[in-house]
C-alpha cells in the first residue's frame, strides 16, 4: 500500500457508505472502521523506517505543465499526524456507528465523515501546496455538511454557515499565500521549499505570504478573534466534536504552521504575530469556559484555549517549546477525543448536557466515570497521564521564552489552573455531585460507545507511564522534521525537584482553591464577563454578515437594474478607459498609412462604407438602415475577398444574408421610431462610440506596423499541417488550436436556436397565456 492508493481506497469508500450503510445494519460502523484503521497500522508499520531517517515521496502526475502534481510527502510529522486521524477515526466510526443509529440518515453521515477523514489524511500526507489546498477546502466543505447535520434546526444550519464562511475566507486567503510562496522557488513541491528556506526570507514576497498563510491557519484553527465558530459547532452531532474538533479539522493549521515553520519560522514578525495571538487565544479561551455550563462548549472552550498553547508554543521557537508543542499535540488529541465521546454518552444516556441539570452518575455508570476521570486527569496535567509532561514542558518553554517569558509564564500559569478547576468540577459535580430527577435511568455506554475512549485514555496512561519507551518513539522524528535545528528531548515522568515542578504543585493546589470557593470566584467572573465582554463575536458576525448582504442588495438595485443598454455603455466605457491608458503609457504609437498603393476600386468600397455608417445612424426609418448596415457588411465581405481572406468572405455573406432577411422579416411588425432618447443622451452615446472606435482603430494601425521577432502566423504555418493535418490554417485553428471556443460559440448558437424554434412552434393561444 501506498499514501496515494490509500487516499483513494479511502475516498472511495467514502463514496459508497451512504448506499450501503442499510446492508450492513448495525455493524456498519465497525466495517467502516476497518478503512482507517488498515491505515493506522500501515502507518505504524513504517515507524522504525521513518525513525531510522526514511522520508517517502509520492508523485502522480495532475497538471505537470503548471507544476501541479498529486504529490505525498510523508515524514515523522506526517505519520504521527497520520497515526492521530487514522486511530482516532477508527474509534469514531465504530462510536458513530451507534450512536446515531436514531437518527435519519445513518449512511449519509458516515459518508460525510469518512470523507472528511479522507480530507484530513490528504492534507496530513501532501507534498504540493496545491494538492494540500485542494484537500484543505475539502475539510471545509465536509465539515460544513456534518455541523449542520441537524438541518431542521435554525441554529445548526447558522453553525454550520459561520463556520463555512470564517474557514472558507482564511481557504482563499491560504491559497493566495501559497501562490507567492511558490514564486521565488517556482514550484509547489513541499519537499523542495523545505530544503531552501532562505529563498522566501530573502524574498520581497515572504511578508505578504506570511500574512495569507497565517489568516489561513488562524480561521482553520480557531485563533482569536476567529475563535468563536468553533463554540458555535458544538450542534453538531458527538461524534462531529470528538473527531473535527478535538483531533483533526482544528489541528489543520497547527499542522500547516508547523510544516512551514522551517521555511517561514524564525524571522520577528513570525515570533511575535504567532506568540500574540498564541497567548491570547490561550487564555481568551480558558476564561470564557470558566462560566460555562454545556458541557460540549466547556470542551469547546478549553479546545480553543489549547490551540492557542500549540500557536504559542511554535511561535516561541525554542526547543523546548517546539519539544512541548509536539508532545501536547498529542496529550490534547487523547484527551480531548475521549471526553468530546463522553459527553455524548452522557448527553445520550440522561438526555441533558448542562451540567447543573447533572450528578449523581457514578453509581450509574462507574466504568465510564473512570474513563472520564483519567481523561480529566490529563487534562489537569497531573501525573501519571501523559498530560503532566505536557504541562511540564510547556512550563519549561514558557519559562524559556526568549521575550516577555514572565507574562506568557503568568497567562500559562492561569491558564492551567482553570484546567485544574474544570477538571474538579467536571469530574466530582457530573459524578458526585446532587442527583437530580432524571426522565430515565442511566446506564452504563453500550461497548461501540465506550470502546474509542478506553482505549484512548488508556494509550495516555501507557504513554505517560513509559514516555521514554513509547513517546520519544512517536515523536522524535516529528520534532526533528518541523525544526531541524532542535532535537528531541529524551522524556522523563519524574525529573526531580525544580521550578517547572513546583509551578505543577502550584497550579493544582490553585486549582483546588479555586473549585473550593466557585460560589464566590464564578459570580465574580460573570460580572466582569457582563460588564466588559456583553458582545458575543457570534452576533457581532452575523450582524456585520446581514450588513453586507443589505450592503448588496443595495448595490444590486443599483448595479443590476435590467437596463442592458447601460450594462454595455459600462462595459464600453471601462474597456476603452483602460486600452486608452495603456495606449498612452506604452511606447508612442508609429502610424503608417500608404493609400498610393490601395486600388481604387477599393477606395471606392471603402468611401460606401462609411456613407452607408452616416445614413444607419441617421436614418429614421428602420428599413433604411437594415438596407445600410447590409451595405457595410458586404462592403467588407468584397474587402476580405480582396486580401484573399475568402473563407471569411463567405461567413460574412452568410451572416449578412441572414441577419438582413430574419430582421426585415421582423421590423414590418414594430412601431415607427420614436425620440425617446434626449439630446444630452444622444451626445453621451456618441461620445462613447468615439472613445471605443478610435482606440480599436488605432490599435489595429499599430498592429500593423507593429514588428515582432516572430509573427504567430509563423507558427501556425509551421504546425497546422504537421501537427494538425489541415491544409486551410483559418479552419486549423478554429478546430484545433481554438477546438473550445468554437464548440462554446456552437453551443451558443446551437442553444439559441432551440430556444427560436420552441418559440416558433408555439401555438398564438399558448403565446397569449405565457
Amino acid at each position: 500500500m501506498t499514501a496515494g492508493l490509500f487516499i483513494f481506497i479511502l475516498l472511495l469508500v467514502a463514496t459508497v457508505a451512504p448506499f450501503l450503510r442499510r446492508y450492513l445494519g448495525n455493524y456498519a460502523g465497525w466495517i467502516y472502521a476497518i478503512w482507517p484503521f488498515t491505515g493506522f497500522l500501515y502507518y505504524l508499520s513504517l515507524l522504525p523506517s521513518i525513525n531510522d531517517g526514511l522520508i517517502i515521496t509520492e508523485t502522480y502526475a495532475w497538471l505537470p505543465a503548471l507544476g501541479i502534481n498529486f504529490t505525498f510527502y510523508v515524514d515523522g510529522f506526517g505519520m504521527l499526524f497520520s497515526l492521530l486521524v487514522l486511530g482516532i477515526g477508527s474509534f469514531i466510526m465504530v462510536y458513530a456507528g451507534y450512536y446515531m443509529r436514531p437518527y435519519p440518515m445513518k449512511g449519509r453521515f458516515l459518508g460525510y465523515l469518512l470523507l472528511f477523514m479522507t480530507a484530513m489524511q490528504g492534507i496530513v500526507v501532501s507534498g504540493n501546496l496545491l494538492t494540500m489546498f485542494v484537500f484543505w477546502e475539502l475539510t471545509s466543505v465536509s465539515s460544513y455538511l456534518l455541523i449542520g447535520y441537524y438541518h431542521e434546526k435554525p441554529e445548526a444550519r447558522a453553525s454550520a454557515l459561520q463556520a463555512f464562511l470564517i474557514t472558507g475566507l482564511g481557504g482563499l486567503a491560504l491559497l493566495g499565500g501559497f501562490v507567492l510562496l511558490s514564486i521565488p522557488y517556482g514550484s509547489y513541491d513541499i519537499a523542495y521549499i523545505l530544503s531552501e528556506p532562505n529563498i522566501i526570507k530573502d524574498s520581497n514576497l515572504y511578508l505578504p505570504a506570511l500574512i495569507l498563510i497565517l489568516i489561513g491557519a488562524f480561521t482553520k484553527s480557531a485563533q482569536f478573534p476567529f475563535h468563536f465558530w468553533l463554540p458555535g459547532a458544538m450542534t453538531a452531532p458527538s461524534p462531529v466534536s470528538a473527531f473535527l474538533h478535538s483531533a483533526t479539522m482544528v489541528k489543520a493549521g497547527i499542522f500547516l504552521l508547523a510544516r512551514l515553520n522551517p521555511v517561514l519560522g524564525g524571522t520577528e514578525i513570525w515570533t511575535y504575530t504567532l506568540s500574540i495571538t498564541g497567548v491570547t487565544t490561550m487564555f481568551v479561551g480558558a476564561w470564557i469556559s470558566i462560566t460555562q455550563t454545556d458541557l460540549k462548549r466547556i470542551l469547546a472552550y478549553t479546545t480553543v484555549s489549547a490551540l492557542g498553547t500549540l500557536v504559542l508554543l511554535l511561535g516561541t521557537g525554542t526547543e523546548y517549546a517546539v519539544n512541548a508543542a509536539i508532545i501536547f499535540l498529542l496529550v490534547h488529541a487523547l484527551y480531548k477525543g475521549t471526553l468530546f465521546m463522553m459527553a455524548g454518552n452522557i448527553e445520550k444516556k440522561t438526555g441533558t448536557r448542562d451540567i447543573t441539570q447533572l450528578g449523581g452518575l457514578f453509581k450509574y455508570m462507574p466504568f465510564a466515570a473512570v474513563i472520564m476521570i483519567m481523561a480529566l486527569v490529563s487534562m489537569a496535567g497531573v501525573p501519571p497521564m501523559l498530560g503532566f509532561l505536557g504541562k511540564e514542558l510547556i512550563y519549561e518553554a514558557s519559562a524559556a521564552a526568549p521575550k516577555a517569558h514572565y507574562f506568557i509564564l503568568t497567562l500559562g500559569f492561569l491558564t492551567n489552573v482553570i484546567m485544574v478547576f474544570l477538571s474538579l468540577r467536571l469530574a466530582i459535580d457530573i459524578f458526585w455531585g446532587k442527583e437530580p430527577p432524571y426522565s430515565k435511568i442511566p446506564k452504563e455506554p453500550s461497548v461501540s460507545l465506550i470502546i474509542g475512549p478506553f482505549f484512548l485514555v488508556l494509550f495516555s496512561l501507557l504513554l505517560g507511564l513509559f514516555p521514554s519507551y513509547m513517546a520519544n518513539p512517536l515523536t522524535s522524528k516529528a520534532i526533528t522534521a518541523i525544526s531541524p535545528d532542535n532535537d528531541a528531548i529524551v522524556l522523563k515522568l519524574w525529573h526531580g525537584f525544580n521550578l517547572v515542578l513546583g509551578l505543577s504543585v502550584l497550579t493544582i493546589i490553585s486549582g483546588f482553591i479555586t473549585f473550593r470557593f466557585r460560589h464566590l470566584i464564578l459570580p465574580f467572573i460573570d460580572r466582569i464577563n457582563i460588564k466588559y465582554f456583553r458582545r458575543e463575536f457570534t452576533r457581532v458576525f452575523f450582524s456585520v454578515l446581514d450588513a453586507f448582504l443589505g450592503f448588496t442588495k443595495v448595490k444590486t438595485k443599483t448595479l443590476q437594474h435590467g437596463y442592458h443598454r447601460f450594462y454595455l455603455m459600462t462595459i464600453f466605457v471601462f474597456a476603452s478607459i483602460l486600452v486608452w491608458i495603456m495606449i498612452w503609457r506604452a511606447d508612442p504609437v508609429v502610424i503608417e498609412l500608404d493609400f498610393s498603393t490601395m486600388p481604387l476600386n477599393l477606395v471606392a468600397v471603402v468611401i460606401l462604407i462609411i456613407a452607408a455608417t452616416i445614413t444607419t445612424v441617421a436614418s429614421d426609418s428602420r428599413v433604411v438602415s437594415l438596407i445600410s448596415l447590409g451595405v457595410i457588411g458586404f462592403g467588407i465581405t468584397i474587402i476580405f475577398i480582396a486580401y484573399s481572406g475568402v473563407d471569411l468572405a463567405i461567413t460574412m455573406i452568410m451572416v449578412e444574408t441572414l441577419m438582413v432577411i430574419l430582421a426585415m422579416a421582423v421590423v414590418f411588425h414594430l412601431p415607427k421610431y420614436k425620440p425617446f432618447s434626449s439630446t444630452g443622451a444622444r451626445m453621451r452615446d456618441t461620445l462613447v462610440a468615439t472613445m471605443v472606435g478610435s482606440f480599436f482603430m488605432v490599435l489595429v494601425l499599430q498592429a500593423g506596423t507593429s514588428a515582432m521577432e516572430i509573427p504567430i502566423s509563423e507558427f501556425f504555418k509551421e504546425v497546422s499541417y504537421t501537427q494538425a493535418y489541415g491544409r486551410n490554417i483559418v479552419n486549423v485553428i478554429l478546430v484545433d488550436f481554438r477546438a473550445l471556443d468554437t464548440l462554446g460559440e456552437i453551443s451558443v448558437i446551437s442553444i439559441a436556436a432551440l430556444g427560436i424554434y420552441a418559440i416558433l412552434k408555439l401555438k398564438p393561444s399558448k403565446i397569449k397565456e405565457s
